[in-house]
């Protein structure tokens, strides 16, 4: 009786009511699903199916934050512009340029039953959440479908799509024109100071370990909130920890009992742009491709927007080659750019990875080879540890420079099917019993047992070491007992090697040029050593130095970001440091009324509330942060993309999920979530690891029932 009362109450109460047999059809899966919040509010899902579990876990995430599940779909299915206007309609014309809703709906339907299920199931979690909270107001999305997921499919920010860029779409698609070179120059230059994107990953073996088990360090850094910690069970063998994309049914980078997974972004060149020769017969427009002329593929996309309170249309062309779509135009020439878009294969891979026991089934999985914007570092039960170098490359012919455009005309430009995993960068168990990734060479990863540049073409990677990369060898090396505790610690150490490359040439050119305005700071960084700490003034002077260099100073051509850095703590001359320096000490005067600030003053964590982006305030509480900047070879990275004109700095990415998990007969780890789980301010969950992400106090993770079941704070099933 109460449970035809509450089904009735329900219906009643939703604002679009679904038929009975939909309802009928939630109510009985969501029997079959159990979720029980721990003491941090992670949410442990159990179901008797796959599809089970990913219904419960769809539900548990839009109970933590619905508005983020949301935002991804919007912006990953091109409706961005409904929301948030007529800027962002090259955004979603983008998105539509790789697929349509027409072709997303299409890979659906050919999609193997089983993930047919787990897409259903996607859509059903979030919808029976939507039905059984009517107080929830969707800003577009009031009804999930399971052809969604086929656009975002990987798990990364954003995946390759995002290295697609929007302003030269827009210039090609609104003027037919090449986005002007003083533009680009900006955009890179503002790339460039931009706090990085990446992550590190650690895999060490059990010869360096005290327990003897191989342990895995998962750190990626990520905009702070952009994934949730979830753990979700079926009686079909899932049985994965870790971090989830809000809006994505797998687990991105965590681990299950035998078996663990970190994803770095890599820079393996696996996209490609193709310059096109576009002629029109017949009002018919065809490229030339060898000897003939094929036909270009055009379409029309109809794009809503909103302008105030009204919603507005606006149609566009799309022009789509073999090589993919047009985005740009390079040298006059209409340019294709080509990346992976196989949604479906990339799904499959990212759930089949999550239900490996061990390298054999792993190694086997990475042979569907579509996890294209990553590396992975992976340790097991086993006690292998391993590093996959990116996981889709294309062959090319490497008498042509793909760094650049290439002539699309040309048959012999055309990729040449994919490497298999073998032929790709690839490290298994090296005798120096560590393996190491932060986004920078592989030719690093493993000591004197790192692969070779010269055992393959210079496109399967990019030969750039970064500072996290050289700080990571630094602190490996000739080490061994670790525990998971000393894996914690060595992942938040606080050396920052950019700043012995760059602050010793700028206290010797005030040695060989003094002035008595200067002296005090410059002492302060004469006696540092290099080490952030909430406490450290010199760390703030160093900090603003380094971006100021950034803004202000000259880059050598041939060089990239870490030499560029060298070569402004040696070759620069000394005039111009001291210039740069003098203007960051006024900076700090104008803003703090001083140059003297510790750098927990000025490097601070607010989160004031749920929305996406912080509205960050000076006169609000706020915590100190002793972490730094990645672009300074922080492995605890900390850095900020917006500031809302601020004079503090707020943490807006980096550290966001990390894990150290440790594997033998069973599997053991400790966690750490920037700020909680919970995106609502109203939830104890919404800061409660605050405090503890500061102090580097982490959290164990329970993984076994009977320490879920120890720390159950509330046990419920969906809809309940």
């Amino acid at each position: 009786m109460r449970a035809f009362l509450l089904s009735a109450f329900l219906v009643l109460a939703s604002c679009t009511p679904k038929p009975s047999s939909e309802i009928e059809k939630w109510e009985a899966q969501a029997n079959d699903i159990t979720i029980i919040r721990d003491d941090f509010g992670v949410p442990h899902i159990y179901g008797k199916t796959d599809a089970d579990a990913v219904f419960g876990l769809l539900y548990a995430q839009c109970e933590d934050d619905f508005n983020r599940v949301e935002q991804n779909y919007i912006w990953a299915t091109g409706r961005l512009a409904e929301v948030e206007g007529e800027e962002a309609l090259y955004s979603d014309l983008r998105a539509k340029l790789f697929m349509t809703e027409e072709e997303a709906k299409a890979k659906y339907g050919e999609s193997p039953e089983w993930l047919k299920e787990l897409c259903n199931a996607f859509a059903d979690g979030i919808n029976y959440y939507l039905y059984t909270h009517p107080e929830v107001k969707p800003r577009l999305l009031t009804r999930f479908e399971p052809w969604m997921p086929m656009y975002f499919s990987e798990g990364s920010i954003g995946g390759d799509i995002e290295r697609i860029s929007i302003p030269k779409i827009k210039a090609f698609y609104e003027s037919g024109m090449e986005i002007p070179e003083m533009e680009l120059i900006k955009q890179q230059q503002k790339e460039e100071m931009a706090e990085p994107q990446g992550s590190n990953g650690i895999a060490i073996s059990g010869e360096l370990t005290q327990s003897g088990n191989a342990m895995l360090l998962i750190n990626p850094h990520t905009s702070f909130y952009f994934r949730g910690e979830v753990h979700v069970v079926s009686e079909e063998g899932l049985n994965a920890y870790g971090a989830v994309t809000w809006g994505q049914f797998f687990v991105y980078q965590g681990f299950n009992e035998k078996t663990g997974w970190m994803h770095t972004s890599t820079y393996t060149d696996v996209m490609d742009e193709f310059k096109e020769t576009v002629v029109k017969n017949n009002n018919k427009l065809f490229y030339a491709y060898g000897d003939e002329l094929r036909p270009v593929d055009s379409l029309e996309v109809t794009l809503k927007y909103k302008e105030g309170d009204s919603m507005k249309e606006k149609i566009f062309p799309m022009y789509r080659t073999h090589h993919g779509p047009i985005t740009h135009m390079v040298d006059g020439q209409w340019t294709a750019s080509a990346m992976m878009w196989e949604p479906v294969k990339a799904l499959e891979q990212s759930y089949i990875r999550t239900k490996q026991e061990g390298y054999d089934g792993f190694r086997e999985m990475m042979d569907i080879r579509t996890n294209s914007s990553n590396n992975t570092v992976y340790a097991d039960a086993e006690g292998n540890i391993a590093y996959f170098h990116g996981n889709f490359v294309p062959k090319r012919d490497t008498i042509f420079d793909f760094t650049q455009p290439v002539d699309g005309s040309n048959p012999k430009t055309d990729w040449q099917g994919l490497h298999t995993v073998d032929e790709n960068i690839l490290v298994l168990n090296p005798e120096n019993g560590w393996i190491q990734n932060c986004n920078s060479t592989p030719y690093t990863s493993a000591l004197e047992f790192s692969p070779k540049r010269e055992d393959y073409p210079k496109y399967m990677s990019r030969d750039q070491e970064n500072f996290r990369g050289i700080h990571a060898i630094e602190l490996l090396t000739g080490r061994s007992g670790y525990t998971l505790d000393s894996l914690i610690h060595l992942a938040h150490d606080p050396y920052l090697p950019a700043f012995k490359a760059l602050i010793p040439g700028l206290v010797q050119a005030y040695d060989t040029y003094p002035s008595l305005e200067l002296k005090d700071a410059i002492d302060e960084l004469r006696n540092w050593d290099f080490a952030t700490s909430k406490e450290s003034v010199a760390m703030t002077l160093a900090h603003y130095y380094g971006m100021a260099c950034y803004s202000k100073a000259e880059r050598p051509e041939g060089m990239y970001s870490m030499q560029w850095v060298e070569y402004w703590g040696s070759d620069w001359p000394d005039e111009k440091k001291l210039e740069v320096f003098k203007e960051v000490v006024e900076t700090l005067e104008n803003d703090f009324g001083t140059w003297n600030m510790p750098w927990g003053e000025v490097n601070r964590y607010q989160r004031l509330n749920g929305d996406i982006r912080q509205p960050f305030d000076d006169a609000k509480p706020s915590i100190p942060i002793g972490f730094a900047s990645g672009t300074w070879g922080a492995l605890a990275a900390y850095g900020a993309r917006y500031d809302n004109n601020t004079k503090k700095i707020y943490g807006t990415r980096g550290n966001s999920f990390v894990a150290a998990v440790e594997f033998g007969d069973k599997v053991k780890a400790k966690t750490m979530l920037a700020g909680g789980q919970s995106g609502d301010p109203d939830s104890p969950h919404f800061n409660d690891q605050a405090q503890r992400y500061a102090d580097m106090e982490f959290k164990d993770a329970a993984y076994y029932k009977e320490d879920v079941l120890k720390r159950a704070k509330r046990t419920y099933r969906p809809g309940e």
